[in-house]
């Protein structure tokens, strides 16, 4: 019988042959890993910071893009200095963002512009559960809330009901209004002083008398909520959204509709036309409509989904939503006024209410 292994002598060029073929498997073996690892290329978000930043990261990019391969880099900064940057790229081959978060009002505004693309919805698998009202030429909406009173109980023991009694000079620095809110501040002004969406000189009036009584400016939304929590002014204006947020950190806040209307708010992101990576920006698009992502934000962030098959709890939906009532008389911007009206209004803002 023949021994199962047998010693024979191995030539130095056979020898030489077989090293070279494993080298060569081995090669190829570390080709495929590094291939495998590589990324599928980078993401860059424009976006404001604090809140909203962190839960992009927690809820969209870290879980459904960067665990998939791809890199996001968050550019954040205040959107007024977003947009400028855009309109200052736009004639460049390519810019230095991919998406841009951005209020319905400034997606309008950078599509009339010329700084954003259209948007091709055949490119996204969860376009088909986007509500109609959230599909813009030149941006998909992400979330949605409402401008509400709000309103710190332990301060202001009275239930504001409209805008107007938010807006009342006889609250004095027990009022608080947030500076990188101006447009919506205004529009809210404005309708409190019997003006509306695109007569907004009312609003100015108004607001240049609660100021001389005291009213106080925070510079974020972070700012305002640790303003209310300490009790250093008990009423303003915010998103019912946030509220919610608020409510969970143990912030003592409550919110209500006002009477004339409340004025919607939809946040979503745009697509600049010379972005480095349209690819990624899809990529991103198609995440922050996932239903995970949806559901997520709702009991994070207090805002409505945008998309149908995002599952929201009764008692939560009880807390971010509106009733039918309330739905039914939901205010929009003006977006054209707006978009004419913006840098006079900003400057404005800083100029004469502010400074």
């Amino acid at each position: 019988m023949n021994a199962p292994f047998t010693h024979r002598k191995i030539s130095r060029r056979h020898m030489l042959q077989i090293t070279a073929a494993l080298a060569g498997t081995a090669t190829l073996g570390l080709t495929s890993r590094i291939s495998l690892a590589q990324g599928k290329g980078k993401i860059v978000v424009g976006t404001w910071g604090g809140d909203y930043a962190r839960l992009l990261t927690k809820n969209i990019e870290q879980p459904l893009l960067i665990s998939q391969g791809w890199e996001v880099v968050q550019d954040q900064a205040g959107d007024p200095e977003r947009r400028s940057k855009m309109l200052a790229e736009r004639r460049l081959p390519r810019g230095s963002s991919d998406v841009q978060g951005l209020s319905a009002l400034n997606i309008y505004q950078m599509y009339d512009a010329g700084a954003t693309a259209e948007i091709d919805y055949s490119k996204l698998a969860n376009a088909k559960y986007l509500l109609p009202s959230m599909k813009y030429k030149g941006g998909v909406g992400h979330i949605y809330s409402g401008k509400v009173a709000v309103y710190n109980p332990k301060v202001v023991q009275t239930t504001p009901k409209s805008y107007k009694d938010v807006f009342d000079p006889t609250h004095g620095n027990k009022l608080g209004i947030i500076d990188i809110q101006y447009q919506y501040t205004i529009v809210a002004a404005a309708l409190a002083a019997g003006g509306s969406v695109s007569n907004l000189e009312p609003g100015k009036k108004l607001l240049l008398e609660v100021r001389k009584a005291g009213a106080r400016i925070y510079p974020t939304n972070e700012a305002f909520a640790q303003g209310l929590k300490a009790e250093e002014f008990g009423i303003g204006i915010m998103w019912k959204a946030r509220t919610v947020q608020w409510q969970n950190a143990g912030i003592p806040v409550k919110a209500a509709a006002p009477s004339e209307g409340t004025l919607a708010y939809v946040s979503g992101f745009a697509v600049p036309k010379n972005a480095p990576n349209p690819e990624g920006a899809y990529a991103y698009l198609d995440a922050m409509l996932a239903e995970s992502a949806q559901e997520a934000f709702a009991v994070d962030m207090g805002y409505n989904p945008t998309v149908t098959d995002a599952k929201v709890a009764p008692d939560l939906n009880q807390r971010i939503g509106f009733t039918p009532e309330q739905v039914k008389h939901l205010v929009n911007l003006d977006y054209g006024y707006m978009n004419e009206q913006d840098p006079e209004l900003k400057d404005w803002w800083d100029k004469e209410f502010k400074g």
